[in-house]
């Protein structure tokens, strides 16, 4: 018999949302007949803290499976094996499906470990006048300087410089990001 130290909370009077999580990966082909999944992931905080099970999202919903045990492959891809599924044909079904993480889960890692993948969602405060300047809707570190891509209250998608000395503070416990914005960087 496993012990689900952390099981997914009963507790909770209402259905899981992906307000409650974060996308972490996504399940890829399964790797030999035991029903094995590669897992490309974002984010290792599976591991970090010591976590017992995942979300995938199947169909619009997400499901929680317990993993059985994983073994990385590379700083981004893992071997994956969920209890219950233990055949090839079982994990081709979940070939493709994205891997969510409970967000209060999370909060176990040390506070400077806060990843790229959490903050998706983060609301971004100006350092200076500390409003509310929008949500990360994604982070562009494609190039040498990243850029947070911030929905704005009235829509607009503004890309605000990312860089260690702009970054004041991450709060997940506001789920803030207080972030130096250059003068005229929101209105371009």
């Amino acid at each position: 018999m496993t012990d689900h130290h952390n099981q997914p909370s009963a507790a909770v009077n209402r259905p899981v949302t992906e307000d409650d999580m974060f996308c972490i990966g996504r399940l890829g082909k399964p790797h030999g007949v035991r029903g094995e999944l590669g897992f490309q992931f974002d984010d290792d905080i599976f591991d970090r803290v010591d976590a017992d099970y995942v979300f995938v999202k199947i169909d619009g919903l997400l499901v929680p499976f317990f993993m059985e045990e994983y073994r990385f492959r590379s700083n981004e891809t893992a071997l994956m094996k969920f209890e219950g599924i233990d055949d090839a044909d079982a994990a081709a079904e979940l070939t493709g499906c994205d891997v969510f993480f409970p967000r209060s889960m999370a909060d176990d890692a040390p506070d400077d470990e806060v990843s790229v993948a959490e903050i998706i969602g983060y609301d971004v405060v100006d350092a200076n006048s500390g409003q509310r300047v929008g949500a990360i809707t994604r982070i562009d570190d494609a190039t040498m300087n990243t850029l947070f891509e911030v929905e704005t209250p009235d829509g607009r998608l503004v890309d605000l410089p990312a860089n260690a000395e702009l970054v004041k503070d991450i709060s997940r416990q506001t789920r803030t990001v207080t972030l130096v914005i250059p003068d005229g960087v929101m209105d371009l």
